[in-house]
């Protein structure tokens, strides 16, 4: 496992330099900049600005400057909102993405899953075509329309109801704040979970040492249980790795929709008032976050494919 975990880290290392560079290079390329105001602005004023933030450096200069500034844990100051850095807003804005995804994962997981070994336990049967029917209905609608279809329902005709959730806003982490973001975020992920467990455990339930398994007497249930799930869930961890990742570095238009103070809003805002260093911040936290969910997924392998376990460890 440990050659594995190691062989993984070389590869991950490189790889998140090469993200940063590509987003650092694009961000600087992209027409507009941060001081693009709607009111125009003195040429000396422009210029005291980009000289402020060091704008008017050689681009490879600022480059170089800001990789020195990564490696001392400083991702620089945000160009929109002057008084705080973009390490302060990451370290506000995490920790609520973090508790919405986190909600969100074990929902969809819960779920997700069982809904897809139901469906493949009865292959061709009205449960597998229901079950089927809502995974491809909740894969089609995006977010976006998902969102406002919740706020429509909970938020605005049943406001006068017991049933009546807040359309929006944080509230502290209040948990009726919460249901409508959670739902909306792991909705989808419910559906794919669904979809992928069901064509999973319905190709092992044919493999050859399951129906060995079933020649031998054992109850179904035990084949199920002790023979099929592990390796049907192979595929469920390979999707769960980035997904993970994704949900708990928070979903921009999911945080959008529900006015979420979350690192995803953030990153939506930054994008929109040309913030580089918003923007290249919230990047390098979701591509680290995918990188160690990928490491995380391959030493999964080894727990739950002997196959791979024995060739981790030659």
């Amino acid at each position: 496992m440990w050659p594995t975990l190691a062989r993984r880290l070389l590869i991950g290392i490189p790889t998140l330099l090469v993200i940063i560079t590509v987003c650092f290079f694009l961000m600087r390329l992209t027409p507009g900049g941060p001081f693009d105001f709607d009111a125009p602005v003195p040429p000396e004023i422009l210029a005291n600005l980009r000289a402020r933030y060091h704008l008017d450096d050689p681009l490879w200069k600022q480059y170089l400057d800001y990789l020195f500034g990564l490696l001392r844990g400083d991702f620089g100051p945000s160009f929109k909102y002057r008084d705080f850095t973009v390490g302060q807003l990451i370290a506000e804005g995490l920790p609520v993405s973090l508790e919405n995804g986190f909600a969100a994962l074990i929902f969809a997981v819960l779920v997700g899953v069982p809904l897809g070994i139901i469906a493949a336990l009865g292959q061709n049967t009205a449960r597998d075509y229901a079950v089927s029917a809502a995974s491809m209905t909740g894969i089609v609608i995006p977010n976006f329309v998902m969102g406002h279809v919740l706020i429509l329902v909970f938020g605005v005709w049943l406001k006068d109801t017991f049933v009546a959730l807040p359309a929006g806003g944080w509230a502290e982490g209040a948990l009726a704040n919460r249901v409508l973001p959670v739902f909306c975020l792991a909705l989808p992920y419910i559906a794919y979970l669904a979809r992928i467990t069901r064509g999973s455990m319905i190709e092992v339930l044919r493999a050859g040492y399951v129906r060995t398994a079933r020649a031998k007497g054992l109850p179904f249930r035990t084949v199920v249980l002790r023979h099929a799930l592990k390796s049907a869930l192979i595929p469920v961890v390979t999707f769960l790795g980035p997904a993970t990742a994704f949900l708990l570095t928070g979903s921009m238009v999911v945080e959008t929709i529900f006015q979420i103070p979350g690192i995803g809003r953030y990153f939506v805002q930054g994008a929109l008032n040309r913030d580089y260093t918003l923007v290249m911040g919230v990047t390098i936290v979701s591509a680290a976050l995918v990188i160690v969910m990928n490491l995380v997924v391959d030493l999964l392998y080894t727990l739950l494919d002997p196959k791979v376990r024995h060739e981790a460890g030659a």
